[in-house]
């Protein structure tokens, strides 16, 4: 059921959407001008469209705007220079590694910045060797401005009609990502599974919890509209989303000593059913998404509050049969209860209740967004061979404009030079882990897309019905490009060699040419990763690591002004919270990318791994921490608790200075004067508190000798 659920959910969802309006774009043009016998004009028409369509990446309506506009205008100046110097091997040489490492730069401002500038890159390239009139290049330049603008006419009139519909289906992916974090914290209670195995899981999971959760802020969130709206839908979707981020801090809440925990209550199989209710709360949330995504109002699948009963009375049962107290289970249970509490907030918003139109959450929203506005100054501080853009930026100039002279030089044929510096362009990355998987990918899907394409163009003659399946190949390549490449590549290739096949070319020796070419380009890709400006992530992990730990910080030290007896301000918390989950996501990835370097790269996996576990429970149990300050009597707080939260800061203040080189930037350390002078209480959040901040003591600890040891070694490895 779940697959054709996650079937549906595609064809509803961003990424097909994205396709389908790349595919009308691109399209429409030839087969318009096709029919009045000019198929080369609709093509020229088409590449316009499909430039500035790529380059329209979620965000923002006003951002999207403004993205397509700079791609066309920048793509006219490459266009208008490109032409100018064809026919001057050593002048184009020299153009083609100006505008490579220009346009690399800009993904120092944001990543739509990045696909803006490897969009008029590709432009350059396809016009590389272009032996017409200049009369006829600028021709062809203003048939390139139309495809643009017909692209953004499309665009503008979709974003025009239905505001809301990015945000609804980023909206959807978010919960659906949640609902797969949700189902790995309910691994925790399974005694099968392994608990480091799945810290490890829930890590990667959260890195992509986190991009749509950002999405969904750029989207929804940097619209005045969308903040200001008096519409239902704009409200609605603004407290839907509110509720997501409070189930997953939820989820993130119900952390606790795992082995502890299944050594104590694990033989009693009252686990099992706590995992059986977490899971049931993924699968609402699926269910929520599922229907979100498809324009439909959820209906619920369980009774919550029935289930709950039942999981109480099971721990009621453990209490009278067993001497060890059951104060933790009763701690889960009042998690997962506020967990289904926002799922039945969800629910009763899609009936059109309970809206809190002046929501403080969308008061505050500006800061939990970041602006898209272009900095030049952080352009000019990453010209530096300190900077991971800057070694790309260079790396790619050096190796399209290198590979431009030396393919010219031994008078390599004009279409495989451009498929060669093509395949550069698309896997050369940043970092060494990125390209090595994106030159695997592409040799893959190309080599099993051109065995398809070969098949049918032998078996399928008649031209009508092989357009009809170039059409269908375009459109699941381009709905597929953002999420799955390799699967992108393997229904690309088909259409590429579909379309060749109209221009009379044989397109079996064109296929074979074809995998020649990116084997050809993505060895180069990959070896100049390895040789020219490495970026290896070993360079970046110290500085995550710091972030990291600053961001884990800044979050616990939130809770000084609580137990001080003092308000703790709701947005300054969550923008604290918000932080964590960047850092954490940043780090987990950056780990991810190292593991794929050589072997030689890898002498410090062990202590990185354990570092980010370790941080990982410590943002989790911090998230627990937060949630009882906010629920528990103001009396329960005394300075004793004051007293450990200091401990506990102090240890990550040592590991932050233990990591610091002289030239990072300062951080702001919290306030280590507040009092509580209230009596010290028994009571049992007063014992809550006391056991997770010592908890939080211990992990400190931990945290710390693991970076000292990191350290240690790093300079070892740095001197060697």
């Amino acid at each position: 059921m779940k697959k054709t659920e996650e079937i549906s959910s595609f064809f509803y969802g961003q990424y097909f959407a994205e396709g389908l309006r790349i595919t009308l774009g691109t399209i429409i043009p030839v087969i318009v001008c096709a029919l009045f016998g000019q198929f080369l004009t609709g093509t020229l028409i088409s590449l316009g469209a499909l430039i500035v369509g790529l380059s329209d990446t979620p965000g923002a309506p006003s951002h999207r705007r403004f993205g397509m506009i700079y791609c066309t205008l920048i793509g006219m100046v490459t266009l208008t220079v490109t032409a100018l110097v064809n026919d001057n091997i050593i002048l184009m040489a020299m153009v083609i590694a100006v505008f490579s490492f220009l346009l690399s730069m800009l993904a120092v401002f944001n990543a739509r910045g990045a696909t803006i500038g490897t969009m008029c890159i590709l432009v350059m390239l396809i016009n590389v060797k272009s032996n017409h009139p200049l009369s006829e290049e600028f021709l062809y330049i203003g048939y390139f401005v139309v495809g643009a603008f017909w692209y953004m006419l499309i665009s503008f009139s979709i974003m025009q009609v239905r505001p809301y519909r990015l945000a609804q289906q980023e909206i959807s992916e978010t919960i659906i990502q949640v609902a797969d974090y949700t189902r790995l914290k309910a691994n925790f209670y399974d005694l099968k599974k392994d608990i480091d195995e799945n810290y490890i899981k829930l890590i990667e999971k959260q890195i992509s919890v986190n991009v749509h959760q950002e999405n969904v802020r750029n989207i929804l969130f940097q619209s005045k509209r969308s903040i200001k709206d008096t519409t239902k839908e704009g409200r609605f979707l603004s407290l839907i989303f509110n509720d997501v981020v409070d189930i997953f801090e939820q989820s993130m809440t119900t952390h606790y000593d795992y082995e502890s925990i299944r050594t104590t209550y694990g033989p009693s199989g009252v686990l099992d059913k706590v995992r059986s209710i977490i899971m049931k709360v993924s699968h609402e949330l699926d269910n929520i998404g599922y229907k979100i995504n498809a324009n439909k109002t959820p209906k619920p699948l369980y009774d919550f509050d029935a289930e709950i009963e039942k999981l109480r009375f099971a721990v009621d049962e453990f209490d009278r049969n067993n001497p060890v107290t059951s104060y933790p289970l009763k701690k889960i249970i009042i998690n997962i209860r506020t967990m289904t509490k926002h799922v039945q907030d969800i629910f009763q918003y899609g009936q059109f209740k309970l809206v809190d139109s002046e929501s403080k959450e969308n008061e505050d929203s500006e800061k939990f967004t970041k602006t898209e506005a272009l900095n030049w100054q952080s352009f000019k501080d990453n010209l530096s061979l300190n900077s991971s853009v800057f070694r790309h930026a260079l790396r790619m100039s050096i190796m399209l404009s290198g590979g431009y002279l030396f393919l010219n030089y031994i008078d390599y044929p004009k279409f495989g030079m451009y498929w060669i510096l093509l395949t550069i362009l698309v896997i050369l990355k940043p970092g060494f882990g990125l390209t090595k998987e994106r030159n695997v990918q592409r040799l893959i899907g190309t080599v099993i897309g051109g065995i398809i394409g070969g098949i049918i163009l032998m078996t399928i003659p008649d031209p009508t019905a092989r357009f009809v399946i170039l059409i269908f190949f375009f459109l699941i390549a381009y709905s597929l490009f953002r999420i799955n490449y390799i699967m992108a590549v393997i229904f690309m290739t088909p259409y590429v060699l579909i379309m060749l096949s109209f221009t009379g070319v044989n397109t079996i020796e064109m296929a074979k040419e074809r995998i020649l070419d990116t084997f050809i380009g993505g060895t180069v890709a990959f070896l100049s990763s390895y040789i020219i400006f490495p970026n290896w992530e070993s360079f970046l992990i110290k500085s995550n690591m710091r972030n990291l730990l600053i961001a884990n910080y800044h979050y616990l030290a939130q809770a000084i002004q609580a137990l001080a007896g003092n308000d703790l301000k709701r947005a300054d918390y969550k923008q604290a919270r918000k932080e964590v989950y960047i850092a954490s996501a940043n780090m987990g990835s950056t780990f991810q990318r190292l593991l794929t370097e050589p072997k030689w790269r890898q002498h410090i996996t062990k202590e990185v791994n354990r570092f980010v576990i370790l941080n990982h429970v410590f943002s989790s149990y911090a998230a627990t921490f937060m949630t009882q300050l906010v629920n528990a009597q103001t009396e329960d707080y005394n300075n004793s608790h004051l007293k450990l939260l200091y401990k506990a800061l102090a240890s990550m203040e040592n590991s932050i200075d233990s990591i610091s080189d002289p030239s990072d930037a300062a951080y702001n350390k919290a306030s280590t004067f507040e009092k509580n002078e209230s009596p010290e209480t028994d009571s049992a959040d007063a014992r809550l508190i006391r056991e997770q901040l010592q908890f939080l003591v211990k992990i400190a600890a931990d945290i710390q000798k693991i970076t000292a040891d990191f350290v240690e070694k790093n300079k070892v490895i740095e001197k060697t």
